[in-house]
C-alpha cells in the first residue's frame, strides 16, 4: 500500500530534530553536508545500468530544480521559525500546509475534495492545537511566526510539486536532482567542515536525505497530495515519541490528548 511508504518516511524524518540537536552546527551547514553524503550515495547507485539510462534522459530538469527551491525555503524558514518564536507557534504556523494542500490541490491537481477529508484536517489540526498548548503571541514573535507560515505554503507547494510531477521521474533520481540543486544553493555560504558532526552528516544523508524522501516520493506517486498533507500530521507525534526515548523529555496531559486525536486522524487518513 502507497500510505505506507509515506507513513515510514514520516518515522523518519521526525527523527530529525534529535540530530539537529546533537550536530550542534547552523543549519545551512547541517543541510550541505547531509547533502553532500546523500548525492554521493545516490550517485554510485544511479551509475548502475538500471538507471542510468533515467538518469540521462530527463527533459522537465526544470521541476526538480524548482521543487530544490521550495524545499529549501521550507526548511530555513521552519528552522528560522524554531529559533524565533515558541516551538509550538513554529509547528502550528508549518501545518497550515494540509489546509492550504486542501485549497489548492482541487484548482491545481483536480483532487477533489471530500467531507472525510475536511474532517480528518480538522480533527488533526485540533489534535495539534490541544498537543501544542494553543497559540501565543509577543511582539518579538513576529517574524518567526510570518517564517512559520512561510514554511507552511512552501510545504504545501512541495507536496502539489510532488504529487504533480513524481510519476514522471523515479524516486531515486528525484531525489538526486532536489538534494544536487539544494546543494547548489548552498555552496557560496559554506566556509567550514565541522568534523565533530561527521558522523551527524553520514547518518542523516542515509537515513533523512536518501531512503525517507525515496520511500515519500514513491508514495506520492499514488496517494493524493490531501492524504499526504494530513499524514504528516504524524510527524510532530512521533517525535515526541523520539524525545521521550532519547531525550527524557515527558509529554504532558493535553500533548498525549492531542497525540490520539491525530494518530486517530492518522488512521482515518489511512484506512481511507
Amino acid at each position: 500500500m502507497p500510505s505506507i511508504y509515506i507513513l515510514i518516511a514520516i518515522f523518519l524524518w521526525s527523527s530529525l530534530g534529535i540530530f539537529v540537536r546533537l550536530s550542534d552546527v547552523p543549519v545551512h551547514i547541517l543541510i550541505f553536508y547531509v547533502n553532500g553524503v546523500s548525492l554521493i550515495i545516490q550517485a554510485i547507485i544511479l551509475c548502475h545500468k538500471n538507471y542510468r539510462k533515467q538518469l540521462f534522459q530527463i527533459k522537465n530538469i526544470k521541476y526538480p530544480l524548482i521543487l530544490g527551491i521550495f524545499s529549501l525555503i521550507n526548511t530555513f524558514t521552519y528552522f528560522y521559525a524554531f529559533q524565533n518564536t515558541t516551538i509550538a507557534n513554529a509547528v502550528l504556523t508549518h501545518y497550515t500546509a494540509p489546509v492550504i494542500v486542501a485549497i489548492l490541490a482541487p484548482v491545481l491537481l483536480r483532487e477533489i475534495i471530500t467531507k472525510r477529508i475536511i474532517i480528518i484536517i480538522l480533527l488533526a489540526s485540533s489534535g495539534l492545537w490541544i498537543m501544542l498548548d494553543g497559540f501565543a503571541f509577543e511582539k518579538t514573535m513576529t517574524a518567526g511566526i510570518i517564517a512559520g507560515l512561510i514554511s507552511g505554503f512552501a510545504y504545501a507547494i512541495v507536496i502539489i510539486l510532488l504529487r504533480k510531477y513524481s510519476q514522471q521521474f523515479h524516486p531515486l533520481v528525484l531525489t538526486f536532482f532536489i538534494n544536487l540543486f539544494l546543494g547548489i544553493f548552498l555552496l557560496p555560504f559554506v566556509k567550514d567542515f565541522p568534523l565533530k558532526a561527521i558522523w551527524i552528516f553520514l547518518v542523516m544523508g542515509i537515513i533523512h536525505s536518501t531512503i525517507a524522501p525515496i520511500l515519500y516520493y514513491k508514495g506520492l506517486q499514488k496517494v493524493t497530495a490531501n492524504k499526504a498533507a494530513v499524514l504528516g500530521y504524524l510527524e510532530p507525534v512521533c517525535a515526541i515519541m523520539f524525545s521521550v526515548i532519547f531525550l527524557f523529555e515527558m509529554p504532558g496531559i493535553n500533548t498525549i490528548m492531542g497525540g490520539v486525536l491525530i494518530i486517530f486522524s492518522g488512521y482515518l487518513a489511512f484506512k481511507g
